[in-house]
């Protein structure tokens, strides 16, 4: 492999991380409590509109408290900012 290739595939690698680093800036996941206390996280929604890291976290955060306030409800709702992991 020429310098040059090398130059270009090096710059391509960079590129895609610094691109998927950005684009996880302004994500937010919506998670849930378990009903049997296990401490898990359950996974409820993702919000990762193109909009941006304040519009994502305003409506997680919507969505945490219209889901809090149903009748009824004995989990817990919150966000944690970034993608969706177990």
């Amino acid at each position: 492999m020429s310098a040059r290739s090398l130059s270009l595939v090096v710059i391509g690698f960079t590129a895609t991380l610094l691109f998927g680093c950005n684009e996880a800036k302004g994500i937010y996941t919506l998670y849930r409590s378990s009903m049997v206390g296990d401490g898990m996280g359950i996974h409820v929604a993702t919000f990762d509109a193109a909009d941006g890291d304040a519009y994502n976290r305003e409506n997680c955060d919507i969505a945490t408290h219209l889901f809090a306030e149903q009748p009824g409800v004995q989990v817990k709702y919150w966000c944690e900012k970034g993608p969706f992991h177990k």
